[in-house]
């Protein structure tokens, strides 16, 4: 049985496939809730799909991505680095396993996402989506994404944040200018940060006012045993977000050398609006 860490906190392109036979048995399933409806958002860095046994397996990775059951998933490090960047999952083959399809972006032509950043749905649409650059000395990115979904509206920024304090800071500071969160669109950050600090220490301070408190994380860092909460799922309002855990099977454990994380949101199907989901 899959053992999984967590917390409970209080309260154009379209995509339309059946889920795994597993997933639909899962909690990641779409449930509604009154007008609410909740959805499944995970994070998972694949480590370009080597695993802590040095072995190149693209299929092992696909399979932690079906076991996740996600409604949207963003994926780091799932294109080459250097070179032509080229994509390393068999994105068909995710797709007929999961139903979950990849937000189109502009780019290299053989890359999946955006410095590595590729965000995966099923059962909506995308209306919008954006590339950022993000500063810092080494090349990162992130994407800003609208999807109108089953269960509402749900604009997704994925990131993946640099290994400096000083670079973690200035992109923290980037996303939160270019995300438009002047916007009433429910919004979900998620990525792997590479911040396991909190309080005054944390380069990711500055998103708190947007993003709330910085106390709902789990370890997700190394893999083998976790205890770095370097991956994230944030949520604005805070309170759209019901559950957080990390995805802790033997298959994850191997597959990458960090764990996925895996959130419960909760959309307002039939209203857009921070008013209505809170």
């Amino acid at each position: 049985m899959a053992s999984k860490q967590g917390l409970k906190i209080p309260a154009a392109t379209s995509a339309g496939h059946p889920p795994a036979a597993h997933a639909r048995q899962d909690a990641s399933s779409t449930a509604a809730t009154g007008t609410h409806s909740e959805i499944v958002v995970a994070s998972y860095n694949v480590h370009k799909c080597v695993g802590l046994d040095r072995r190149f397996d693209p299929q092992r990775t696909m399979e932690v991505i079906s076991e996740i059951g996600a409604d949207v998933i963003a994926l780091q490090e799932a294109d080459q680095r250097f070179g032509d960047r080229a994509g390393l999952l068999d994105l068909d083959a995710v797709e007929r396993e999961t139903g979950l399809v990849p937000v189109p972006l502009a780019g290299r032509l053989k890359s999946h996402g955006w410095h590595g950043n590729v965000v995966l749905f099923r059962k909506g649409s995308v209306s919008a989506a954006r590339q950022i650059v993000l500063p810092g000395a080494e090349p990162r990115g992130a994407v800003v994404v609208d999807l109108e979904l089953d269960a509402g509206p749900l604009r997704l920024i994925a990131a993946h944040f640099g290994l400096l304090r000083h670079s973690r800071k200035l992109q923290a500071g980037t996303l939160l200018s270019a995300a438009e969160l002047h916007s009433d669109k429910p919004t979900v950050l998620v990525g792997d940060l590479n911040e396991w600090r909190l309080g005054k220490r944390s380069s990711l301070r500055s998103l708190e006012p947007a993003f709330g408190p910085m106390h709902a994380i789990v370890p997700s860092f190394p893999s083998r045993f976790p205890v770095l909460a370097l991956d994230r799922v944030m949520a604005r309002p805070h309170n759209l977000l019901t559950e957080l855990e990390a995805h802790d099977t033997a298959l994850a454990r191997i597959a990458s050398d960090h764990l996925p994380i895996r959130a419960v949101i909760r959309l307002n199907a039939r209203r857009n609006g921070l008013a209505e989901a809170a």
